[in-house]
Parts: structure tokens; C-alpha cells; sequence
């Protein structure tokens, strides 16, 4: 078979993907994706989505980048680490139905709605494609899809075909459940400040709860027909006179702004290979969170115990990266996953950080789950750690020692057995840490002071976070001062 030519900087798919103007639709998007039954299975087991929203929207939007602005080497190095990603997503729903992320039907519905997306935001826009336009981007969007050799029966065969092919998906296969719910009504609601506000964070409790009615209302607005009357959700004259304006009113802005600032990704493209040293210097606002977020700790008396205290924050911002209140295999798992997912890591070098992972997700269960659902609470992770630590100097090597060093070598990127300060980064980094607390942090592990950060160095800022009783140790300060 013929590989087709991926779309370039001139490209309609290209132009459309790339504007800001998709954000007036991404919601809706990931409303549509996740009334897949699959896919809300997946999201509610695995996902950390209610605890890391902004996380794991930056995620989705650079798999975005890398599926659909990159060479043919980064297409298929990004579609190969998603197939590892995904083959790690299976289960079993609240239904008792299997569900695996490697259903050829569902991943074909998460790619075909991307495209449908656009569509919409056209149409939406008052500038719809025509059909010779749709045809061409059509092609383009199959040439990037074929690359994840899924069968092209499953697709709609033409750009003409697309509107009955979701049409009848809706009607035949989707769910209203609870995912559904949530991303359009709560998850605003209840979401802590995106990582870029900056100083206006103070006001986002305000202003979280207009901005999650006006995308409620606007993604209600937008949703297909037959979404709308298969769910009962009902589009109002407010919410679709919201619509006609945002979507014309970006649309005239858009036409308006020079090329440069039309675009959120350049239209060129981004390069097959990003090296570390460009995603760990420069503007720490451009990593993803790679690893555990600062953990700030309330006052304490003077002299007091601050392991539990330590512990309970680390619990809740760390540990639970599905947000439930609870930790099991799968928030392990996202853990490791938030530390390959900006190193770009190789199934070789990815491979062992989810398999330290797993096993120090096996002790913590074995040692902590007093009650056998697997699942460990905050309380029951306090007192067993407490009780670990005190009662064995190997407690830690058994598993947080395991994960820790394999985060170190994934993170060490060229093999020197040390981290500079811009590999530190990559792991603490993040607009949330102003970076003199990351320069206060990397100082504080350098013992010697030669700029750089040895591998036991590492793990011993570790064990000192979780052994000291003082916040006066060096290594309780590891994620920023108390």
C-alpha cells in the first residue's frame, strides 16, 4: 500500500487544528469521546482527570501536536508510545463489562471525532467547509490515521459519510454516565487554578464558576442533534445565541490577527525529536508536571512531629492521581506515566520506571491495606508508613527507593550518573514552583555544592522527606519550602 504525503504547513487540516479558536471546541470533544462507554470506563479507573484536569488537558492537546504537526518519525514514535499507554487501559466497567483502550472501534471514534470537531467549529463559525474542502482535509486527517494501522472499514469512507458514521455511533453507542455528567457540569466547578493564571489565581474561585457555565452552556449548545435528543439536553435561546457569538466573534478576530498569532502551534510544525535540554530550561511553564507537584505545609508547633502532616499532603497531591480519595495500582501507574510523558522516553527506557512503579504499588498494598479491597486510604497510608519507617531502615528500599531510582535514570538522560539543574527541573518543575524554590531545592541536594545531584544524593532527599521529623532537614524541603 501507498503511504500517503502527511499534511504540511499549508495544509487545511493544518490550519484549522491549529488555530485558538479549536479551544471553542475541545469541550466539546472530550464530551463526545467520553460517552463512549470505553472510554468513560477507562477515564473513571484510570484517568486523572478529576484530580489533575489542566495536567491532563495539556497532555491531550501536546499528543495533539505530535499526531498531527510532526514529521513521519515523530507521527509514529507518538502513535507507538499512545498503543503502550493504551495497552495498560483495560478492565472491567461498574457494569461488569470488559473494556480494553485497544478497541479498534473506539480508538476510530476518538480520532474521527477530532475531525468532526473541526468541522463543527467551522460550521459553527458561520464559514463552513465546502465539500471540496472537506474532502481535501478529509484525506489529510486519513493520512495521519493510517499510520495507527487500524482497519479502514471502521472508518467512514468519505468526508460525506462522516456526519451518518456519528450520527449513528451516537444513537447506537454512546452513554449519558457519570463522566459525561462531570465534564459538563462539575468538573469546572470544582478544578483547581490553571498552572498559567499567575497572579490572578486568587480570583479563580470566582471566576471558575462563570467560566463553567458559560462552557457548560456553549458545549450543550454545540453538541451534535442527535446527542441532544438521545440525552434530553436541551439547547436554549441564551446558550445558542452564546454560541452564534463566541464562534463569529473568534472567527472575525482570528481573520483579523497576523499569521503568527492566529496559530497556537506553528504551522511548520514541531521537530521529530525534542531534546531534554529544550523542555527542561528556559520557561518552566512549558513542562508538564513530571513528577510529585510541591507539597506546601500548614504551620506547625516548634519541634513537633511533621512526618504525618507531610505525609497526608503527600498523599493527597502526589499519591492520589485519580483524585478519589484513594490510592490503587492505577494512580502508581500515572505516576509513572506523568514521568516518561515529557522525557518522550523509548519502550526500553519506559519500561523500567512503570515496572518501580508497580512494584512499590505492591508494597504499599501488601503493607497498607488493612482491610483487603485493594485500595489504600490517606489514613491507612499515614499509619502503615509511620509504622514502616520506624520499625525497619529497609521499609523505604522495598519500594519508594525502587521508584525513585528508576525516575533518576529515565531522568538522566545522558547516562552521566548525575542531574543538573535543568534535568532537576523536569522532574519538580512547573509553573504551580516559582523556580528560586526549585533553585532553593536543587541546593539543598547538592550537597557539595559542584552543581550537580548524584543518584544517592537523590534518593536520600527522598528518604529524609519521608524520615525527618523536622522540616529543618534538607530533604523535607524537597518539594519547596514548608
Amino acid at each position: 500500500m501507498v503511504t500517503a504525503d502527511l499534511p504540511g504547513p499549508e495544509s487545511l487540516l493544518r490550519r484549522t487544528l491549529g488555530e485558538w479558536r479549536i479551544g471553542l471546541v475541545a469541550w466539546r470533544l472530550l464530551v463526545l469521546q467520553t460517552a463512549d462507554p470505553a472510554v468513560a470506563a477507562g477515564m473513571t479507573n484510570f484517568s486523572t482527570y478529576r484530580a489533575h484536569p489542566w495536567r491532563r488537558i495539556e497532555h491531550t492537546m501536546d499528543s495533539g501536536k505530535r499526531l498531527f504537526f510532526s514529521d513521519r518519525e515523530g507521527l509514529r514514535r507518538e502513535v507507538a508510545r499512545l498503543e503502550r499507554t493504551h495497552r495498560r487501559l483495560a478492565g472491567t466497567d461498574e457494569q461488569g463489562r470488559p473494556f480494553t483502550a485497544t478497541d479498534p472501534a473506539v480508538r476510530v471514534w476518538v480520532l474521527v471525532t477530532l475531525y468532526e470537531c473541526m468541522t463543527a467549529m467551522r460550521e459553527l463559525s458561520g464559514h463552513p467547509l465546502t465539500a471540496s474542502e472537506l474532502d481535501l482535509m478529509y484525506a489529510e486527517f486519513r493520512a495521519v490515521c493510517s499510520e495507527f494501522d487500524l482497519p479502514d472499514d471502521l472508518f467512514p469512507a468519505t468526508a460525506a459519510d462522516v456526519p451518518a458514521y456519528v450520527d449513528r455511533t451516537i444513537r447506537e453507542r454512546l452513554e449519558y454516565g457519570e463522566p459525561v455528567r462531570y465534564l459538563l457540569f462539575d468538573m469546572l466547578r470544582e478544578a483547581s487554578a490553571p498552572r498559567r493564571l499567575g497572579r490572578l489565581t486568587p480570583a479563580w474561585p470566582l471566576v471558575r464558576t462563570l467560566a463553567a457555565h458559560v462552557i457548560g452552556a456553549l458545549t450543550v449548545a454545540d453538541l451534535p442533534t442527535a446527542f441532544r435528543e438521545r440525552f434530553g439536553l436541551v439547547r436554549t435561546r441564551r446558550a445558542a445565541l452564546l454560541s452564534f457569538l463566541l464562534h463569529r466573534g473568534m472567527r472575525v478576530l482570528m481573520n483579523a490577527l497576523p499569521e503568527h498569532r492566529r496559530y497556537r502551534t506553528p504551522l511548520t510544525g514541531i521537530p521529530s525529536a525534542l531534546p531534554l535540554a529544550s523542555t527542561a530550561s528556559g520557561d518552566p511553564t512549558s513542562v508538564p508536571d513530571a513528577g510529585p507537584a510541591r507539597v506546601p505545609a500548614p504551620r506547625r508547633r516548634k519541634g513537633a512531629d511533621s512526618r504525618a502532616v507531610r505525609l497526608r499532603a503527600f498523599f493527597r497531591q502526589v499519591l492520589d492521581q485519580t483524585g478519589d480519595g484513594r490510592i490503587t495500582s492505577a494512580d502508581l501507574q500515572a505516576m509513572a506515566h506523568n514521568v516518561c510523558w515529557p522525557l518522550e522516553l523509548g519502550p526500553e527506557r519506559e519500561a523500567p520506571v512503570y515496572a518501580a512503579f508497580e512494584t512499590w504499588w505492591q508494597q504499599l498494598r501488601t503493607s497498607m491495606d488493612a482491610d483487603a479491597d485493594g485500595q489504600v486510604s490517606c489514613e491507612e497510608f499515614v499509619t502503615a508508613m509511620l509504622a514502616g519507617i520506624d520499625a525497619s531502615p529497609v521499609f523505604l528500599e522495598q519500594g519508594l527507593h525502587v521508584a525513585m531510582r528508576a525516575v533518576f535514570h529515565a531522568v538522566d538522560s545522558d547516562g552521566s550518573g548525575h542531574l543538573c539543574a535543568d534535568e532537576y527541573r523536569t522532574i519538580f518543575g512547573g509553573s504551580r514552583v516559582h523556580p528560586a524554590e526549585l533553585n532553593h531545592g536543587f541546593r539543598q541536594l547538592d550537597h557539595d555544592g559542584d552543581g550537580r545531584i548524584t543518584e544517592e544524593e537523590f534518593v536520600q532527599a527522598f528518604t529524609d522527606f519521608f524520615t525527618a521529623r523536622s522540616d529543618s532537614t534538607a530533604g523535607s524541603q524537597l518539594l519547596g519550602r514548608p
